[in-house]
């Protein structure tokens, strides 16, 4: 299961049971909301730790791996395509491939057009 998702529910799961305990004081429904969101709050940062620690590597991963997919891009819209080919492991240069030369003038053509 993804760390974001796991971590999202078990947030939402420590709200619904500090809300569930806090009904039986017959405080107004507002308040023991508010109450149940400031104790999940503070639960999630003592037992949700390991959990938040995986979800936060797990978005350095993606940002990290997005960021070097935008600078192959610029690279071969740059014209830079051999630089841009030999940095992706498995990509086939030559004309026709996604890959290729005339891929990077067939997207800059489209950016242009907008």
């Amino acid at each position: 299961m993804s760390p974001g998702i796991k971590y999202t529910l078990a947030r939402v799961g420590l709200f619904v049971v500090a809300t569930l305990l806090l009904l039986p004081l017959h405080l107004n429904f507002l308040l023991t909301l508010m109450i149940a969101v400031v104790i999940s709050a503070v639960a999630s940062l003592v037992l949700l730790r390991r959990w938040r620690n995986e979800l936060a590597e797990s978005l350095v991963e993606v940002n990290s791996r997005r960021r070097a997919e935008k600078e192959q891009l610029r690279a071969a819209l740059a014209g830079d395509d051999a630089v841009a080919a030999t940095d992706r492991p498995g990509s086939s240069e030559g004309p026709g491939s996604p890959d290729g030369p005339d891929h990077a003038a067939d997207v800059l053509d489209t950016t242009e057009r907008r």
